[in-house]
């Protein structure tokens, strides 16, 4: 006990510490430095109470602040190097942006702009008039709209047309998205009544036209773009249920989801049909920016004039509206469609989707000859498959080559690890006893940085 009061009696106080590290934390936030000095004198006395009294003076403690201090002032949101050859990973922030477009939204946001200024009348405008010109001209539809989501395009549809009313879904549609996310849930919320019809693996037309009731405000379809069933399956197609909307009188909705705007056919790529091949069997469709697109998080409403006009009007869109970033990026990624051929060359999305295996043998060879020769660490191209993730072609898998890490010292999930927590993070995927660099997914301006990466934790 008296050695624990001793120990107690020696720790050094806030003020003392404060000067002792005043040269070092010049510059940073005065009350974040002394929260941080109280927060690690109070852990080395817990210490010293449950009898761990190692490392409580003065040197050990300063060194500990000062990590404290860098783990605090460091951005939380921070930019990964990504590795895992999941191209629109959600966890890391699905599409990536292209240079030019974040040049397009740096401008946005460093200075004012008309965002919501016509420039012609020298009157308020709309902020939705920058996209929306674009959006009709990709997809053939006669209006569109922008919110900040694709499920919040999906409350606002629903809001808008079918408030009070019921609408009829296939049951094998109702998809849960990421976070436990639910289609019914989000339907309940836009105060609509939900109407399944059909079986998990299939429904028919005759199961659409048997519920239809006085009280059915819409019939929805929902891509099941995040998943496949397959085997002993039915599905309506969209024109059968535009047909039967169309005698019916009322409105089809088509929550598309991953939304492609280009055809990526032609690249021998086996995908979902693209939102311009939905426009003319939908009254309105949605889906989202930063998937098969490849822009920024958003979610686009495409389809007749008269019924996205009523949605500009509901008061739900206040809530729901971008901001001019998302709204600069998503005109810059949009106006790469106008040339097809540039979208696929331009949009970081697209080209990592469409890259063949030769160029990314090539950035996986770039990457070995800029590290260091070590005896316990052995370094080798491997063939590996990509995935596009994100919810889009959950079927389709892309060839693709990835650095093999094998180390003599350290276990791949050790590897792992200190790749990332490290700066920048390097998130990598483990196969058995290695650890496997993905290339599809790392830029080639990455990879000088991947390197020195991993020549230090070689040495480490």
């Amino acid at each position: 006990m008296e050695e624990k009061q001793a120990l107690l009696r020696g720790l050094p106080k806030v003020d003392d510490l404060l000067r002792r590290l005043a040269t070092v934390t010049a510059g940073m936030p005065g009350q974040v430095v002394k929260r941080v000095v109280q927060e690690q004198i109070d852990l080395c006395r817990h210490a010293i109470l449950d009898g761990n009294s190692s490392e409580v003076g003065v040197p050990g403690i300063t060194d500990r602040i000062l990590i404290a201090l860098g783990q605090v002032l460091q951005s939380h949101l921070r930019g990964v190097i990504n590795a895992t050859g999941v191209i629109l990973h959600t966890n890391l922030g699905r599409a990536r942006l292209s240079d030019d477009a974040m040049e397009t939204l740096t401008a946005a946001a460093t200075g004012y702009s008309n965002l919501e200024y016509d420039l012609e009348s020298g009157e308020r405008g709309s902020r939705h008039a920058h996209v929306e010109a674009l959006l009709t001209e990709i997809t053939g539809a006669e209006a569109a709209l922008v919110v900040n989501n694709n499920a919040a395009a999906v409350c606002l549809i629903l809001d808008t047309l079918a408030k009070g009313a019921e609408v009829i879904v296939s049951r094998g549609e109702l998809v849960e998205i990421g976070g436990s996310f639910r289609v019914p849930n989000i339907m309940a919320h836009s105060g609509c009544k939900l109407v399944e019809v059909g079986t998990t693996n299939k429904t028919h037309p005759a199961d659409y036209a048997k519920a239809i009731t006085d009280e059915t405000g819409a019939l929805l379809k929902v891509h099941t773009s995040n998943y496949r069933i397959v085997g002993f399956t039915q599905e309506v197609p969209l024109r059968e249920l535009w047909a039967i909307g169309q005698e019916n009188r009322l409105p089809v909705i088509y929550d598309l989801g991953s939304g492609l705007l280009a055809q990526l056919k032609d690249y021998g790529i086996r995908t979902e049909p693209t939102v311009a091949e939905c426009v003319p069997y939908a009254d309105v469709l949605c889906f989202s920016g930063d998937k098969l697109l490849g822009g920024p998080q958003a979610g686009i409403i495409v389809g007749r004039k008269a019924l996205v006009d009523r949605m500009k009007k509901n008061h739900l869109l206040r809530a729901l509206r971008i901001d001019k970033l998302t709204l600069a990026a998503l005109e810059y990624t949009l106006r790469q469609y106008l040339d097809p051929d540039r979208a696929v060359k331009s949009i970081p999305t697209l080209r990592m989707i469409t890259s063949p295996v030769s160029e990314i043998e090539a950035k996986a060879k770039m990457l070995i000859s800029l590290l260091e020769a070590r005896p316990d660490v052995h370094y080798s191209m491997m063939d590996t498959l990509s995935q596009i993730g994100g919810g889009s072609l959950p079927d389709v898998t892309l060839a693709s080559c990835a650095v093999g890490i094998l180390s003599d010292r350290l276990s791949a999930n050790a590897m792992e690890e200190r790749l990332r927590m490290g700066n920048p993070p390097v998130i990598a995927r483990v196969s058995q006893d290695s650890v496997l660099l993905d290339m599809r997914t790392v830029d080639g301006n990455e990879i000088p940085t991947l390197a020195a990466r991993l020549n230090h934790i070689s040495k480490t």
